[in-house]
């Protein structure tokens, strides 16, 4: 089965810049490039096959039309494909925000609730982001934070920098701060409950909308777990496996592995360029570039200079025994 470089979907939020069309060359042109969805089946912005045989159709499309199992057995346990990349420039900070679990999401939004993973691709100096609470803080101080506009003064601020990692699970409070470009991993869901939004108003000259209601349901009040039983990899959940890839082109300008039935493999290229090739061709690769491997296609080799995150789906099992509506 061919390897697949895959179009993403754009968004145009307020707080983005402009990197990714400049330094990761977007076809976007629009003044604003926030996000780019580069492996999608969300509806609210599936990604396109960019050439080869399946061009111009969306990768829903492909998989919904391909006679071969793409996804792998992995995936079976989930009603819908199970996750979402994403690359992200924070020009500006985006709003303090929490994302609900399976079981709030699955009830009153539809569709999956959202654990992520951020890899941090650049950050300039006295970049900074917020990552849980603190400290404990009870349900009536959250709720009077929140209305006294004082909710950033409690919680846990990390400087970052590039090549960090952190996994927030569902329920955990965060902000991504201004300049900032990062790598998001995440499961397949676009709900996010919105806090604070530092007064901002969007494009219409209005207040963005607030959703503290649910936010007060689903947000754990307190320190941020970091997870570090994920060697070797970046993260591993159920809902995705992460692993870095690297060539330096000295050293090292080769790498192979094998794509069993279990899961597709999605790559996507922070930096460099060169070539991976299997049974059925060759593509060539350069930095931005999102490829799909689908399931079962076999062995397959990287070469060239590359920086790279390998996104996987692994066997574990799902403990949610609801389903999207």
């Amino acid at each position: 089965m061919e390897i697949l470089r895959l179009k993403p979907a754009y968004k145009d939020y307020v707080w983005g810049g402009h990197r990714l069309v400049d330094e990761y060359g977007k076809d976007f042109d629009g003044e604003i490039l926030a996000e780019s969805w580069e492996l999608s089946c969300h509806p609210d912005g599936p990604s396109m096959i960019a050439d080869g045989k399946w061009a111009g159709a969306t990768l829903p499309e492909y998989i919904r039309n391909s006679e071969e199992d793409v996804l792998g057995t992995n995936c079976r346990r989930f009603s819908d494909f199970p996750l979402l990349v994403k690359l992200i420039d924070a020009k500006d900070s985006l709003s303090v925000q929490v994302h609900p679990d399976n079981e709030y999401a699955l009830i009153n939004e539809g569709q999956y609730g959202k654990t992520e993973v951020w890899y941090v691709v650049d950050a300039g100096e006295g970049a900074f982001l917020y990552y849980g609470f603190e400290n404990e803080i009870s349900k009536d101080e959250f709720r009077r934070r929140i209305e006294e506009a004082a909710l950033t003064d409690v919680l846990h601020t990390v400087s970052v920098k590039k090549g960090d990692v952190f996994f927030i699970e569902a329920g955990t409070i965060h902000a991504i701060g201004g300049n900032i470009l990062l790598a998001e991993i995440q499961q397949n869901s676009n709900v996010t409950y919105r806090v604070y939004d530092y007064g901002r108003n969007g494009r219409d000259g209005k207040k963005r909308e607030l959703h503290l209601a649910q936010a007060m349901k689903v947000t754990k009040r307190g320190p941020a777990v970091p997870e570090n039983d994920m060697y070797p990899h970046i993260a591993d959940c159920d809902y995705f496996t992460v692993d870095k890839l690297n060539l330096d082109g000295v050293f090292r300008s080769r790498l192979g592995g094998c794509v069993t039935k279990k899961s597709f493999l999605s790559i996507l290229v922070l930096d460099g360029e060169g070539k991976i090739r299997n049974d059925s061709g060759s593509v060539d690769y350069k930095k931005g570039d999102c490829l799909f491997l689908p399931a079962g296609s076999g062995p397959y080799e990287i070469s060239g200079v590359c920086d790279a995150l390998a996104v996987t789906v692994g066997e574990k099992e799902d403990t949610t025994s609801a389903s999207p509506k």
